[in-house]
Parts: structure tokens; C-alpha cells; sequence
């Protein structure tokens, strides 16, 4: 009796410091912001402003404890991507994921100034809420960006309305398949402002930092396009495409 009561005493002790080591295994980055690492990546490291594919799952986090899960993109068997940087996600994400790699997993616990403050998000977050979320970096997509002649003009920078010439193909097996859209179609330019997601994110991603004149060659992958649902009759699902671009304009500039 005495052997299995040290036995359990024993165990019961390993389990308490395996808790106080996870407690202490966080880190802050900022006040009100800190993470720890289950999972170190292999893959590429996530950069501030990149754009990232993620699987997450949050909870209220109330005493020091996780309390009712709010939101699951692993429940819902697809992961959701964004840019980071540009305030599309809340500031804890934001700062929490950059240092990443791809295949990482981290746990974040975000305070209230970090996430949805004082308004909190009702009916599922409260006001004031601690939330904990477990993140997965799934992928860092990048945009292919051939350079065919450099302009002189001014530098496209997010925020700015620019007009752009192009025309657009499906791209299989390292070559141009079938042309699915063009601007010369419409007589002019399309214009949009870079970065506000009124087109496609490789569009968005591929654009920023060119030059006006500039013309270049865009092969973006099906998740900087239009993934898995495609896009009317000529781009189907997973589509990887092909763009000829002209950055004619920066409106004002």
C-alpha cells in the first residue's frame, strides 16, 4: 500500500511540475502578449508583412484558464489566410505570429487592449476578454515576380489607387494555357487601391513596390488566386495563374 501511495504521490508531483513548466514556458513580447512554442517549424519563417495560411482554435481564457472555445478553423476543416501587418486580423496575431515557420505551432494568450478591448465581439467574446489561441503556421505563399522591363516612375505603395494594364492566363505545367481576361477588353486600365483586397491577393502582393511603367509577369499560386471554388467557366478550382502586367498610373502621383 505504501508503494503505490509514493507511486501516485509521485506521479501527482510530475504532473504539477509539468503544468508549472508549461505556465513557464510563455514568453512576452509585448504587455499584454505572450506565447509559447509547442511546435518549432522547418519551414520559412514568417516575416511582419507576410502574407500566411493558418489553422487556429481560440477560447475565453478566465483564471488562468482556458474557458469556452469561440472559434475553430480546424473544427470547420479549413485554414484562413490574411496579410499580416495591415490590421485585417486583431493585434495579437499581428504581433504574436511574426518568428514563425512554417509547420510551427504556438499558443498566444492575448489581453483584452490586444484583441477586441472593451466592445469585445457579442454574442461570443465579452468585453474586456483574455483570449487564448493554439495557431498553426500551414503556409507562407509567396507571388513569382518576373521582372520584364523596369519603369522610372513612382513606387506603388499600399493605400495607393493605381491603374493597371494586364491580361491574364491559366498556368499548367510551367506554360500559358488558356486566356481567361484582359484589359484591352475594356478599352483601359483597371484601377484599384493596392492592398484594401478589391482584387485577388497576388495581385495585391505582386504590385507593391513597382514602379510606374513598369511591366512584369505574375505566377501566382491558387491560394494568392481564387483556391479551391476557381473562378466562372475559364479558371477552375486550385488554378495556378499567369499575369502580363503594366503598372500605368498611380493616380495623383
Amino acid at each position: 500500500m505504501r508503494t503505490i501511495l509514493t507511486a501516485a504521490l509521485t506521479a501527482i508531483l510530475i504532473l504539477a511540475l509539468v503544468g508549472c513548466s508549461k505556465q513557464e514556458a510563455f514568453q512576452e513580447i509585448v504587455p499584454g502578449l505572450t506565447y509559447a512554442d509547442s511546435v518549432v517549424g522547418q519551414g520559412a519563417e514568417v516575416q511582419a508583412d507576410d502574407y500566411v495560411v493558418v489553422h487556429y482554435t481560440g477560447w475565453l481564457y478566465v483564471d488562468g484558464q482556458k474557458g469556452e472555445q469561440f472559434d475553430s478553423s480546424v473544427d470547420r476543416g479549413e485554414p484562413i489566410s490574411f496579410n499580416l501587418g495591415r490590421s485585417f486580423v486583431i493585434q495579437g496575431w499581428d504581433k504574436g505570429l511574426p518568428g514563425m515557420k512554417v509547420g510551427g505551432k504556438r499558443s498566444l494568450i492575448i489581453g483584452p487592449e490586444m484583441a477586441y478591448g472593451v466592445q469585445g465581439r457579442p454574442p461570443v467574446i465579452p468585453a474586456n476578454s483574455t483570449l487564448f489561441f493554439d495557431i498553426e503556421i500551414v503556409d507562407v505563399p509567396k507571388v513569382d515576380v518576373e521582372v520584364l522591363s523596369e519603369g522610372t516612375g513612382e513606387v506603388a505603395k499600399v493605400g495607393d489607387s493605381i491603374s493597371v494594364d494586364y491580361t491574364g492566363w491559366v498556368w499548367e505545367n510551367g506554360a500559358k494555357g488558356e486566356q481567361f481576361d484582359s484589359s484591352s477588353n475594356a478599352g483601359r486600365p483597371y484601377t484599384f487601391t493596392l492592398g484594401a483586397r478589391m482584387v485577388i491577393p497576388g495581385w495585391d502582393l505582386g504590385l507593391e513596390g513597382m514602379k510606374v511603367g513598369t511591366k512584369a509577369r505574375l505566377i501566382i499560386p491558387p491560394i494568392l488566386a481564387y483556391g479551391k471554388r476557381g473562378s466562372g467557366p475559364k479558371i477552375p478550382p486550385d488554378a495556378t495563374l499567369c499575369f502580363e502586367v503594366e503598372l500605368v498610373e498611380i493616380v495623383g502621383k
